[in-house]
């Protein structure tokens, strides 16, 4: 079986074998990436149309007690200048986004002790009294199922939570012995459980990570069956224990972003600010291999480079109207549309039809 046969096999089966799967991620060449590609955007049209949806994300907290190995605002960087947003920022983010379009916030922080259950939840609960036809994804680590149940009361919709690897030896590698991988999977089948629209994804290249660790973790989410699946290239940091590992492989995460939308037609899938900061027109290459969300900033300038995940992260400097207005002309080049719409999962309605 040639590559071509291996895609058109992932695009009916939407599975490959682990040596089929190794195959393609090792020796696609251009011709085959480009094939792979539009067949990608042939699923991702059948499904979605022509529809980009945006997601205003808002970075509400950049203090963290985990001390994760390849994140800038891990807790052993004492370089990193520590902020919290208060509930009326945060909702003056939100008020700004639904006011250029945003029908969707995403609540992005480190797993910050502060916001506790309650101070979350009555969050949740006033944004959703503002905007009722507006989507809350939450985004702040591995937390008690007591807590996501309440949040999931409150009114979150949506919850993100990559798990990064999937094999345990890669796992070790990236995160200290206080972590555990069975706990991170735990939090996502029990997200799944309470019928959260659930995200996972992994960083591409991180360090140690070999094809059979991609492999897995391409298994582990088929059997999740997420609704969002995020990945981009791992970036360094410089005040990380990785900060002289080398980045992540752009053109391994659009082969895998392609290879993603075959296996998973109906799942919402980000061309990610991670993307756009390793090549300059990351994100149009991302939609062309079968994205179909950006998630671009609606936290206040003041703290956006206080967020830092990696070095050189973009748009950290313009107000959220230009960033808004700059995406659209960035989507519209490669030839979609950013739409006013919560953007939900198809994945639950692909599934009952098949």
């Amino acid at each position: 079986m040639n590559n071509r046969e291996r895609i058109d096999q992932l695009k009916k089966e939407k599975t490959l074998s682990k040596n089929d799967l190794h195959k393609l991620l090792t020796t696609a060449d251009d011709a085959d990436r480009e094939y792979l590609f539009a067949v990608a955007r042939e699923v991702r049209e059948a499904v979605y149309g022509k529809a980009v949806y945006v997601r205003g994300l808002i970075e509400f907290t950049n203090i963290c007690r985990n001390d994760c190995y390849y994140c800038g605002i891990r807790k052993s960087n004492q370089k990193a200048e520590r902020y919290r947003l208060t509930k009326e920022q945060i909702l003056a983010c939100a008020g700004d986004g639904y006011e250029l379009g945003f029908r969707t916030f995403v609540l992005q922080g480190g797993e910050d002790p502060y916001y506790t259950r309650e101070r979350l939840a009555d969050i949740v609960r006033s944004i959703k009294e503002n905007y009722p036809d507006c989507a809350i994804t939450l985004s702040v680590g591995e937390r008690d199922r007591e807590d996501y149940v309440c949040w999931r009361e409150a009114g979150a919709d949506r919850y993100l939570l990559r798990h990064e690897t999937a094999e345990e030896d890669h796992y070790r590698r990236l995160h200290p012995s206080a972590m555990s991988l069975a706990r991170r999977k735990e939090c996502l089948y029990t997200l799944r459980e309470l019928g959260y629209q659930v995200g996972a994804g992994f960083m591409v290249g991180s360090p140690g990570q070999t094809v059979d660790n991609l492999i897995a973790d391409l298994h582990f989410l088929q059997d999740l069956r997420p609704h969002m699946i995020g990945i981009g290239p791992f970036l360094a940091h410089q005040d990380t224990p990785f900060g002289s590992e080398p980045d992540g492989s752009y053109e391994m995460t659009l082969l895998l972003l392609g290879i993603l939308r075959l296996m998973f037609p109906g799942v919402l899938l980000p061309a990610t600010t991670a993307l756009g900061t390793i090549a300059p027109d990351g994100r149009e290459k991302g939609l062309l291999a079968g994205a179909n969300v950006l998630m671009p900033n609606l936290s206040p300038v003041a703290v956006r480079k206080k967020y830092e995940l990696y070095d050189n992260k973009i748009c950290t400097g313009e107000e959220s109207a230009q960033c808004r207005d700059c995406l659209a002309r960035r989507v519209e080049s490669v030839g979609y549309e950013i739409v006013t719409d919560r953007g939900d999962s198809r994945v639950e309605v692909l599934r009952e039809t098949d």
